[in-house]
């Protein structure tokens, strides 16, 4: 299935196009394993720690980075993507608008170094995060919706050879 993913890229100095193929990737095989039946619109933002903590902030009012931050389009039951979403299919493009993400690859360098894992896997796994929230999966609790997201993501990670 042929997605539109945008990857923007806020410091040239970040620019790789091996980065963008990874993220793309790591996109794919997560809607492909979520059960995504339709062409779909997904914008990156690869930033900083400064700009994602402004992004946090406007959008959270929480002044402060993060590694990932999700934006969806449309509130979806985590693991049952629907069947029919042609009504919200843009009319133009034929894709279905699923959200933005912007990540702090600064954030995901620290991270990847701190928990013992390559840049890749740490990139990857946090793509994987922000796809699944687009399609509905939360973590705001340590319950079971946590426990599920973090199956999910394991699992897609695995099956594109991005493991720990």
């Amino acid at each position: 299935m042929k997605h539109k993913i945008l990857v923007r890229y806020a410091n040239k100095r970040d620019m790789s196009p091996a980065l963008t193929i990874h993220l793309n990737r790591c996109i794919s095989a997560a809607l492909e394993a979520e059960g995504v039946t339709v062409p779909c619109e997904i914008n990156v933002l690869v930033t900083d720690d400064q700009g994602i903590r402004v992004i946090n902030n406007a959008t959270r009012q929480v002044d402060s980075a993060t590694d990932v931050l999700s934006f969806p389009m449309f509130q979806f039951t985590p693991g049952a993507f629907p069947a029919n979403v042609t009504e919200e299919l843009d009319p133009q493009t034929g894709l279905l608008p699923l959200g933005d993400m912007a990540i702090s690859l600064e954030r995901a360098r620290d991270q990847a170094k701190r928990f013992g894992n390559t840049l890749k896997r740490e990139v990857g796994y946090l793509t994987i995060h922000s796809i699944l929230h687009l399609l509905g999966y939360d973590h705001m609790d340590e319950g079971e919706m946590k426990r599920q997201m973090r199956t999910r993501e394991e699992i897609i990670a695995a099956q594109i050879g991005i493991t720990r």
